[in-house]
């Protein structure tokens, strides 16, 4: 883009730039991860304080992205229906955090069905009153829109650490606390503390690596697909222009896809088992159309070039007594020379 501008402004004669094609970033693409339905409620909900679960289950239950939770007015959201519509998003700036009328771009503008544990945390949020329809849901101190920077150090990586998700901490003996959290190359890194929020705060700020914020939002995505949801309505509910994208970068192989690939198998009557070879009243035994290569047609007698029959209302007919079928099976070349000969005649 700089050289392109350059060249309008004839400053340059031509784009060196023109024909080179850019290695994708693969680092960045390995970064993204989920997190299972079980892990969620079990450990990382648990472990986050109170009066931030909200808009962690925003993210887990209805897709949005950091912007659409700290921009969410309280009149975008229908407890009664079940809906939340996102139409105002929170970005940062230079110059402090801005509310924008209009979200990532068209698609954004969209009503996201919500999941009876968000609508319980909003009711418990919103209290007995409603609030004004003005206000933010999940506002700072100071009732303006939150920062991701500190939202991520105070609240996302300690909640990590106490779920074990980001290294763990232990408990030694009374007044001891060990804090193990991973390097920059993977390696555990311990260190005892006199109190838990001190072990708990030194190895949020040591850890490297760890679930971010955003895949809460990939393992709603993968979430919906893997529960047979039609990528074109997670399209629509998660706000993408295209399918392709809610294909290719936000769904992942869920943890348990073993079992489910098994789990498709799992019905009985998809076992194969082969069928009873009924006897026809001439003393040939009738082969199971599955056994051969024709469709609809078996030959009689164990052997090719033998009597064939055509399988109809589960009765045997006869079409010919005189060569073998074709290679599909459907035809009979002896009964097509019969047929020939009475036309001629």
């Amino acid at each position: 883009m700089i050289m392109q501008t350059a060249i309008r402004a004839r400053l340059l004669a031509v784009n060196p730039c023109e024909g080179v094609r850019v290695p994708r970033n693969r680092a960045g693409e390995a970064r993204a991860g989920t997190i299972s339905r079980e892990t969620f409620v079990g450990r990382l909900l648990p472990a986050v304080p109170a009066e931030h679960r909200g808009i962690v289950c925003a993210a887990a239950g209805a897709g949005l992205r950091w912007g659409e939770c700290a921009g969410l007015p309280w009149e975008a959201v229908d407890l009664d229906g079940g809906l939340l519509h996102v139409a105002q998003v929170a970005v940062e700036t230079h110059g402090g955090v801005v509310l924008r009328a209009y979200p990532k771009s068209r698609a954004g503008v969209r009503a996201v069905p919500m999941p009876p544990f968000l609508v319980a945390e909003l009711r418990q949020r919103r209290g007995q009153t409603s609030p004004d329809g003005r206000r933010l849901v999940f506002a700072d101190r100071d009732g303006g829109p939150q920062r991701r920077s500190n939202f991520r150090r105070r609240v996302w990586l300690p909640s990590l650490v106490r779920a074990g998700l980001l290294g763990r901490v232990n408990e030694l003996a009374r007044g001891r606390w060990l804090a193990v959290w991973p390097d920059r190359d993977g390696r555990e890194q311990r260190a005892e503390f006199p109190t838990e929020a001190a072990a708990v705060a030194h190895a949020a700020a040591a850890a490297v690596g760890g679930l971010r914020f955003h895949d809460l939002r990939h393992s709603y995505i993968t979430w919906l697909v893997t529960d047979g949801v039609p990528v074109n309505v997670v399209r629509r509910v998660v706000g993408h222009e295209k399918a392709s994208t809610t294909l290719d970068r936000y769904t992942h192989t869920p943890e348990d896809y073993a079992d489910r690939v098994r789990l498709t198998f799992a019905d009985d009557s998809l076992t194969f088992r082969p069928s009873a070879r009924p006897a026809d009243p001439g003393g040939h035994t009738v082969t199971s159309p599955g056994a051969l290569p024709g469709k609809g047609t078996t030959p009689v007698g164990g052997r090719r070039g033998s009597s064939t029959v055509r399988l109809r209302g589960g009765r045997a007919e006869p079409l010919s007594g005189h060569g073998g079928c074709n290679r599909r099976g459907s035809v009979c070349f002896g009964d097509v020379k019969a047929r020939r000969a009475d036309k001629s005649a």
